[in-house]
């Protein structure tokens, strides 16, 4: 087998060995369906030796001035900029998201995350005053990253940044399914001399590396991105030691369209809404994959969707032309496709795709871009998240309706909001209840805190909110 990536070592404390155990992971390119690479398979013990360096590592860096610990991260987003071409084609490999979204994406996001600390930290007031007592603001101690592999850098990214910037050290345990990445990002950390200790990476699965990472002693914190069944886990893995945990779960946005939208801004509106639950196939936690519609302007928003979800060309990551790639594995194809089946046996009506493979793409693990329309909260594909690339369209009659339909969920993770009255829009998005809601056209903002209401989790990750969710507080009362 050729151009095979092979980790034969674990990264701990600044330093590569050897793992405990001899099994390893092997890493499919879920375009081919062949093993591109492997990772070892890491244990318990292993996470033992990585909490146990971090552990070592921490009085160094929390005395570090955080201007130096921020200047790291700088390095890092330099350095990731730098490299930004060969980490896009890994990670394709390794999940299977379209090459030039890759570039923008998987590896942009967190050049961005990294680079933003120096601001973040330099704006950030460490000490306060309150009355006759001096309020600290100290790193919580060691963190057990443990992340998933749908967007596998920037999951690192998001919860390495801001823990070292505070002033922890970190335990990293990423995907099985995508453990390359991480290991690229130690490679960098070791060519960059960040102090030993400081970010450890231990591969392997969540049952034994992850709740090892979870239940350790050394470790002080849990920051958690996945599904809502293993946040579940680890917070009751956590719960033993009573650590502090910030869970970032699944979601199952709503996309209200309000009924004062005009024509164009109709067009415009499912369209976005289209493309708001496509991106990495569909494969995003924050997709908005409910859009909640006028009743009586349906057959038009179905038109539109239609039209929208056919441009959607399925295919070879490594095309240019390319709009959607495969889903990561067999398992999740298997798991999209039993949905789209569940939905139809439901009553809810297919207005393009289908569990069918695309044609001409018999090997890689694609599925259709999919739209269901008449979709009633009650079904399952309502209510449960497919994490693939279909959207349910539900009707409403009135904006109370509207509102129920947007917060009948276990999950509150994101949503978004159209009106041709932006005043309206937002006393309507004030009463979803989801941690973030995009009000018409509005672009991303990596500095707004980013979580969850209900199942979706709790804690918030970015700018200066995901800082102070990896610091704790100490009053000196003087």
């Amino acid at each position: 087998m050729t151009d095979l990536h092979v980790r034969e070592e674990l990264y701990i404390g600044g330093e590569w060995v050897d793992p405990s155990g001899t099994d390893v992971i092997e890493v499919v390119d879920p375009a081919t369906e062949e093993v591109f690479g492997r990772a070892p398979a890491g244990t318990a013990e292993d996470v033992d030796r990585a909490a146990r360096a971090a552990s070592a590592a921490l009085p160094g860096w929390s005395a570090t001035p955080p201007a130096e610990r921020a200047a790291f991260c700088t390095a890092i987003a330099e350095t990731l900029r730098a490299r930004a071409d060969e980490l896009a084609e890994l990670i394709t490999r390794e999940m299977g998201m379209p090459l030039v979204a890759s570039r923008m994406i998987q590896v942009g996001i967190p050049v961005q995350t990294f680079a933003s600390m120096e601001a973040v930290v330099g704006d950030f007031e460490f000490e306060q005053t309150l009355g006759n007592s001096l309020v600290l603001y100290e790193p919580l101690g060691v963190v057990g990253a443990i992340t998933p592999w749908n967007f596998p850098l920037h999951q690192i990214a998001a919860k390495v940044a801001p823990a070292i910037a505070a002033g922890n050290t970190v335990v990293l345990k990423p995907s099985e399914v995508t453990p390359l990445s991480a290991f690229a990002l130690a490679d960098i950390l070791h060519e960059l001399r960040l102090p030993a200790g400081v970010v450890n990476v231990v591969s392997g699965d969540g049952a034994r590396a992850g709740e090892a990472v979870a239940g350790h002693p050394l470790v002080d914190m849990v920051s958690f991105t996945g599904s809502t069944r293993a946040g579940r886990r680890v917070s009751e893995v956590a719960a033993a030691s009573v650590k502090a945990t910030a869970l970032e779960l699944g979601g199952k946005s709503a996309n209200v369209i309000l009924d004062d939208i005009v024509w164009d801004d109709l067009d415009e509106a499912v369209r976005a809404g289209v493309a708001s639950c496509f991106p990495n196939s569909g494969q995003t936690c924050s997709a908005l994959t409910r859009l909640v519609v006028p009743r009586d302007r349906l057959a038009e928003v179905e038109a539109i969707a239609m039209d929208a979800a056919s441009a959607y060309t399925v295919g070879d990551p490594f095309d240019a032309a390319t709009r959607l790639g495969p889903l990561v594995s067999d398992a999740q194809r298997e798991r999209v496709r039993g949905y789209i089946a569940r939905g139809r046996a439901e009553g809810a009506r297919l207005v393009v795709g289908g569990a069918e493979a695309p044609e001409g793409l018999d090997r890689g693990y694609y599925v259709r871009p999919t739209v269901f329309s008449d979709v009633q909260s009650s079904m399952t594909i309502a209510q449960e998240e497919i994490f693939g690339p279909v959207l349910c369209i539900l009707p409403y009659d009135d904006e109370v309706d509207a509102r129920r339909i947007a917060n009948d969920s276990d999950y509150g993770l994101a949503g978004g909001v159209w009106s041709a009255d932006p005043d309206r829009a937002q006393r309507f998005a004030r009463r979803i209840r989801t941690g973030q809601v995009r009000v018409n056209r509005a672009a991303p903002n990596l500095q707004a805190p980013f979580g969850g209401f209900k199942q979706s989790g709790h804690g918030r990750e970015f700018g200066r909110i995901g800082l102070e969710e990896f610091l704790t507080t100490k009053a000196l009362i003087l």
